[in-house]
Order: C-alpha cells, then sequence, then structure tokens
C-alpha cells in the first residue's frame, strides 16, 4: 500500500500536487491513502480523535509513505509535526515501510530542509528513508521536469525495497 500524507494547511494544495507526483512516478499507480491534513480538522489535535487513529494506523502499515510538507521557517509545518507525533515505535504505531520526505518552498536557500529537518523525524519515527529528501521550488511544483534528476535516482532505490516492505522482511 502507497499512501500520502501532506502536511499543508490549505486543502488541495501545491505541495499535496507535489507529493502525489512523487508517490505516482515511484509506484506507477495512484496511492492508496491521500492523507491531506488540511481536510482533517481539529481531530488531528485530539489524541482520542477515532478517525485521527484510524488514519494514524493505515499510514503506518503501509509500504511506501510519500510525506509532504510546505518548508515554514526552514522546517516542516506544525500540522505535520503535530500527526507525525502520534507515531511511536516503541508503541508499536512506527512508520514501518519505506518512507519518503517531500518539501515544497519559496526559496532555494531551504533546499536542504527536507534532508535536514524532515528525513530525520521519519527515521526516530521508524520509517526506512533509502534516499534524499526531495525539495522543489514552489513555481516548479506542476512541472515534471523539476522532479526528473531526483526520481532517476531514487526510483531504483525505493523500487527495490518495496517487495521487502510488502513481505515484511527488514530491509
Amino acid at each position: 500500500m502507497t499512501a500520502v500524507v501532506c502536511g499543508n494547511p490549505r486543502p488541495g494544495s501545491r505541495t499535496l500536487h507535489a507529493g502525489l507526483h512523487v508517490a505516482r512516478e515511484l509506484t506507477g499507480s495512484e496511492p492508496d491513502l491521500v492523507v491531506d491534513l488540511a481536510t482533517v480538522g481539529p481531530g488531528v489535535l485530539d489524541w482520542s480523535d477515532p478517525e485521527v487513529t484510524r488514519l494514524v494506523a493505515r499510514v503506518a502499515a503501509a509500504d511506501l509513505v510519500v510525506v509532504a510538507s510546505p518548508t515554514y521557517k526552514a522546517t516542516y509545518s506544525g500540522l505535520l509535526k503535530v500527526f507525525l507525533d502520534r507515531f511511536a515505535p516503541q508503541a508499536g504505531t512506527g512508520l514501518g515501510g519505506v518512507a519518503v520526505a517531500v518539501m515544497v518552498g519559496a526559496g532555494t536557500h531551504h533546499a536542504l530542509a527536507a534532508e535536514l529537518t524532515l528525513r530525520p523525524l521519519l527515521t526516530e519515527i521508524g520509517a526506512t528513508v533509502p534516499v534524499p529528501g526531495l525539495f522543489v521550488h514552489e513555481q516548479e511544483h506542476d512541472d515534471p521536469a523539476a522532479y526528473d534528476d531526483w526520481l532517476a535516482a531514487a526510483r531504483p532505490v525505493v523500487t527495490r525495497l518495496l517487495p521487502l516492505a510488502s513481505s515484511g522482511v527488514p530491509a
């Protein structure tokens, strides 16, 4: 199963479209689960909310999770952080599959944000993060060429690991 989690507080954002594009390009198909956190509502702040708990369980079970965030103050969004705080490997709710960090931003001076902030967080919550994070300039989010170099390097690595994640064999 492939999941896309978008931490942009605007529904249907450029960030969501970037995450969806990456998921489609890595797998050749539409993601099975799309979590646009902007549409989840206040339940994301309520640790007893059953719908958010269900979303966490489904994302945790995914073989591939594309985690996309806008770049705010050189890091990921607070909305995404609140959601990802629910994942705890020691409690059995960590990310168990492969994860990819995608960040969209207005300035290239934030190009390392995915690698320096989001990728370590995904590793901390249990994901296998085998490729560097991707930064996409917001003005190029809808240009497939903006993803080409990263995809050329990442696709073979992720593709090789996905059968392992699906089989339950540690990567």
